[in-house]
């Protein structure tokens, strides 16, 4: 592989960094390989020791190898910072999904959830990031006239930002649950989570901009940003969410354009950001000039009275931050509704970049959510936050009596998720607990799909029958 082309108009470094790269994706070189020492790469591609210092020092930069003085250069063996350029085609795109391959665990979770739907077989599940279809809320629209639904659909405005009654809706939700008052012109309708990302990274933001995210985090599983060309840097996590000291110290080392925050009951970790934090992270990042992106999931599922479940965004007196919300921890992912929440000036700009990629939205899931955010929030949510932890209290009780002796865990406060981390001296047992656990049809997800450690699982406690 340590050839370079016979005729290229690009330069020798960039070539060694293309040859490294290509090398990377196509999975000659794995993540955490040893490359080969500055000297004999020099030979191998007959070229000048300080041309390969020059390619390394660049790939080190980006995060893509990772140099340790005295011992080499090794391939990044996270997926942190490791893609860097825009997908342009179909080739790169499909090798933004095969450079990491899922390991044997994730494939037999799959195996599982086929064999248990054939065989209408139960199955707990943890492993997925829903919530259980059992919590789910009965959702009607009685003697809605189909008409009416499909004068709707052609309304201009509808189209551009979305359903005038569900950005009412919304706008009541956030004034009277949340504490923020917002204007109509700065509600943004999207189907969800995922379009009000790739909206923001294909507008707010261009390849090869660097961005700060929560380390581990469900946003290092999203193609999104690999596919935009963004750089992804692990913002430092304790049981509060991001520390000011990692930002800190993050934002001096690289010129981060961008923060993403998922502060309460945060995926995976279930970590809730308190009030001082918030402040603190948010004074930083305008000293800075970094504006944060805030996703908000499912921050009314708190077991207690007593966490503080204002959004970042209602401190924000400067416009600095995009406030991302969802039903789908309430609704069920089915029902694709969402909302950004923005200055008017991003909220234009983001409408119509997406007007431009799939000119609309449907009515019909609006309405639903409309009709939720309005007459079943309230009720279900008490029901909801009662039954989950119920749920978080049995899977605790289970984890301390049967596995206290391997793995450490932080009881939840509210939303979805357990995170656990095996004892250093127990990771070794940890495939033979999860062969256990699938053996009863127990499914978790590894931290490692975040971006977390080695030793690190997560628990979907909805799921849990424990």
């Amino acid at each position: 592989m340590w050839h370079l082309p016979l005729s290229s108009s690009k330069s020798l470094y960039q070539q060694v960094i293309d040859l490294i790269e290509q090398s990377i994706m196509n999975g000659q070189l794995s993540p955490g390989e040893k490359l080969p020492s500055e000297r004999k790469m020099s030979v191998l591609l007959q070229v000048n020791r300080s041309t390969i210092i020059h390619a390394l020092n660049e790939l080190s930069d980006r995060g893509v190898i990772i140099r340790k003085i005295g011992s080499g250069s090794f391939v990044n063996p996270d997926k942190w910072g490791l893609q860097t350029h825009p997908l342009m085609n179909w080739q790169p795109l499909k090798s933004a999904y095969t450079a990491f391959p899922k390991d044997d665990y994730v494939l037999q979770v799959q195996h599982l959830r086929k064999e248990c739907l054939e065989r209408q077989k139960s199955l707990q599940d943890m492993a997925t990031g829903d919530l259980s279809p059992t919590l789910l809320p009965d959702l009607n629209l009685t003697d809605f006239p189909v008409k009416e639904l499909l004068s709707l659909e052609q309304d201009n405005e509808t189209t551009q930002l979305g359903l005038y009654s569900f950005r009412h809706a919304v706008q009541d939700h956030m004034q009277k649950r949340l504490g923020l008052s917002v204007d109509l012109s700065e509600i943004l309708i999207t189907t969800g989570t995922q379009q009000a990302l790739f909206l923001i990274s294909q507008t707010l933001l261009k390849p090869g901009d660097r961005i700060g995210v929560e380390s581990p985090s469900s946003f290092y599983r999203l193609p999104i940003f690999q596919a935009a060309g963004l750089r992804i840097c692990a913002l430092p996590m304790d049981e509060h969410g991001v520390t000011l000291q990692g930002l800190r110290e993050l934002i001096q080392k690289n010129p981060i354009k961008m923060v993403f925050l998922n502060p309460l009951f945060q995926n995976p970790t279930g970590s809730c950001m308190d009030h001082k934090r918030k402040q603190q992270i948010l004074s930083y990042c305008h000293q800075y000039q970094t504006p944060i992106v805030e996703d908000d999931a499912c921050s009314m599922l708190s077991f207690t009275s007593n966490i503080n479940i204002t959004p970042i965004k209602a401190y924000d007196t400067h416009q600095q931050v995009i406030y991302v919300g969802s039903l789908s921890k309430y609704m069920g992912k089915n029902i694709r509704a969402g909302w950004i929440i923005a200055p008017k000036a991003i909220i234009t700009q983001l409408a119509h970049i997406r007007q431009q990629i799939d000119g609309g939205l449907s009515v019909l899931p609006q309405l639903l959510a409309e009709n939720y955010l309005r007459y079943q929030l309230d009720h279900h949510c008490k029901e909801l936050k009662q039954q989950l932890s119920a749920k978080a209290t049995r899977l605790c009780q289970w984890l301390q009596n049967d596995h206290a002796d391997h793995l450490s865990f932080i009881p939840p406060q509210g939303g979805l998720y357990c995170y656990a981390k095996f004892h250093e001296y127990k990771i070794k047992d940890m495939p033979r607990i999860l062969q256990e656990w699938l053996s009863h049809n127990i499914t978790i997800a590894k931290g490692k799909e975040f971006g977390g450690e080695t030793g690190e699982i997560r628990f979907n406690f909805s799921q849990s029958c424990k």
